[in-house]
């Protein structure tokens, strides 16, 4: 009897037993479906988009050396005769081809000794420029590598206001730890944004994408990614009372970046397009009639495409291509696209009626000189308290044109009494920040040079072999 029971006591038992490891068999398939269930729950559009493009974002660092003054004080008492530093410098890139050709900002890599990239698992390469647009705000770097993951590029011409829009980038470098980027995501705010008057000097960026997606210090040059995991913008400033992001980011458009960038690889520079018309400038410090006034030719260029096609100082250009003009900002802006060699048709307003002409895009006005040269068709002046108050001008620094010749009033504008405040993003102090400026960027492509007339700032656009 007792031998009965034990028996039964081990069957039962073993029975037991196999329901205990049926149930927990049963619970590893039930912890199983339910880890599935929540990776399927949590994939969405967002992460997925991030999952294509993030292996490609890069973070680019750069060292800047600066020349020291010497500390006169430090000098009498056996100190230093000034020397240089070196200044660091962070921000992003997203590399477009597998051979390791990258892009960013030219204001990231701008005066840089040398330039790293440093990719998401930590490699780390050395980078050499290939070419910038400062006018774009863009740069095309190289390190030396095969293989890498690209970011997909897409189609910026087709933007739609209210559609999310996800930055990839490196806020703050690597304050936060490591080389994984940043995501960060909201909506495209609005397109064919003209950022002027941002700050500091006379610079400007157009036909912008905004978003509210935040965007920090060391996002520049970082993509602005749509829901379908496809690179539509290259990050590029913020407009913030604090430094930091207040939902005003601002990216440049991809078809732009992708141009740039062609041009870059293939030239060596970037064909900017010139027709020969010179704008009225408009005197207001009102913003609201800055982007009313209209866009009218004050002069046209003997011999250039605009006077070949029949424009006439006073009309209006009301339309470039597809693209309506509403002020001087929205023309600046569609002759970024403007293709050099290409017939672009064009809407004129004059004399009340509407006057269709198409222009024969050409490329900017060469000065062919070398430097010396060219400063010898510009007699220049540093600007004193003197002289700022003697002819009423509003910049505090820049270089007065005493002299101009006949080539730089008749194909660049400039003429005697305008005062030079800056070339390309460089801000000028003196004429022999102009000269130094001029030196620097003969031969890395086109060259928009600020300045002051009557009050008023505008600028011309030439390169320099």
């Amino acid at each position: 009897m007792r031998l009965g029971a034990c028996l039964a006591v081990a069957v039962l038992a073993a029975a037991c037993s196999g329901s205990r490891e049926s149930a927990a068999q049963v619970a590893r398939t039930d912890d199983a479906a339910r880890a599935a269930n929540i990776s399927a729950s949590r994939r969405t559009a967002i992460t997925d988009a991030v999952g294509r493009v993030a292996p490609a974002v890069v973070t680019v660092q750069t060292e800047v050396v600066q020349r020291v003054q010497a500390d006169p004080f430090d000098f009498f008492f056996g100190g230093r005769s000034g020397g240089t530093q070196t200044q660091a410098g962070l921000g992003s890139g997203f590399v477009i081809r597998p051979e390791g050709v990258i892009v960013t900002n030219a204001h990231v890599v701008a005066g840089a000794s040398t330039i790293s990239v440093m990719m998401r698992d930590g490699t780390t390469y050395p980078a050499r420029v290939i070419g910038t647009d400062e006018t774009n705000d863009l740069a095309v770097l190289q390190v030396q590598a095969t293989g890498l993951p690209v970011a997909p590029l897409g189609d910026s011409d087709n933007l739609l206001v209210g559609e999310w829009a996800i930055a990839i980038g490196n806020p703050y470098g690597f304050m936060l730890g490591n080389s994984e980027p940043t995501v960060t995501a909201g909506v495209i705010s609005g397109v064919g944004r003209n950022l002027v008057a941002r700050g500091e000097g006379p610079s400007a960026y157009f036909d912008m994408i905004q978003t509210d997606a935040s965007i920090n210090p060391g996002n520049s040059g970082g993509p602005l990614v749509s829901a379908g995991g496809e690179v539509i913008g290259v990050n590029s400033s913020i407009y913030s009372t604090s430094g930091g992001s207040i939902g005003l980011g601002f990216a440049i458009p991809i078809n732009r970046a992708r141009r740039v960038a062609d041009d870059l690889l293939s030239h060596g520079r970037v064909r900017r397009a010139w027709i020969g018309v010179h704008l009225e400038p408009v005197r207001t410090q009102n913003a609201r009639d800055l982007i009313a006034r209209g866009a009218t030719v004050a002069g046209v260029t003997a011999g250039s495409p605009a006077a070949r096609a029949g424009i006439r100082p006073g009309d209006v250009i009301t339309r470039a291509r597809n693209r309506p003009i509403r002020n001087r900002f929205d023309w600046d802006a569609a002759l970024l696209d403007l293709r050099v060699g290409e017939e672009a048709p064009l809407v004129l307003r004059r004399g009340g009626g509407d006057v269709a002409v198409s222009v024969t895009v050409a490329d900017l006005p060469e000065v062919t000189a070398p430097k010396v040269q060219v400063l010898r068709e510009l007699e220049l002046v540093s600007l004193t308290p003197a002289i700022r108050a003697e002819r009423a001008i509003a910049a505090s620094r820049g270089a007065l044109v005493y002299r101009a010749s006949e080539r730089m009033t008749g194909e660049l504008g400039l003429q005697a009494g305008d005062v030079i405040v800056q070339i390309n993003r460089t801000p000028v102090g003196s004429a022999e920040d102009v000269s130094r400026a001029v030196d620097y960027y003969a031969g890395r492509g086109p060259i928009r040079l600020f300045f002051e007339r009557q009050g008023q700032i505008s600028y011309t656009d030439f390169v320099i072999r």
